[in-house]
């Protein structure tokens, strides 16, 4: 995968993916992550994370409430963390191919966008 700006991935809409595919290896990951603030590798490189500690529990859920939104609409799922009640992360990959696609920075770069109340 090439490397792409936020502002052009956040404009893409997620493929769906069934398998088949070969995951994006983590020193491209880790190259297209220089475009995504806050973002980083887990999992042995196999999915990104972003953390943000938020104003407060409420602020938390309506932020993952706006990350369903943008995620249902692209058919493409993070796994959402809310611990400590204003600490949110949320996690991607891509189930089907048990690692990284360029849906999960597609949807990254649309997470980004989104308002966050923060603390």
């Amino acid at each position: 995968m090439p490397v792409q700006s936020c502002e052009t991935l956040a404009k893409k809409k997620c493929l769906p993916c069934e398998g088949g595919v070969d995951p994006i290896n983590p020193d491209e990951a880790a190259e297209q992550l220089q475009e995504h603030p806050g973002w980083r590798l887990t999992h042995d490189g196999k999915r990104i994370r972003k953390d943000w500690v938020v104003k407060n529990f409420m602020a938390g859920m309506k932020f993952f409430e706006a990350c369903a939104e943008v995620a249902e609409a692209d058919g493409h799922h993070p796994d959402l963390h809310l611990e400590g009640y204003r600490n949110v992360s949320v996690e991607l990959w891509t189930h089907a191919i048990g690692g990284l696609s360029e849906n999960d920075f597609i949807l990254a770069a649309k997470i980004d966008q989104l308002p966050i109340d923060l603390k």
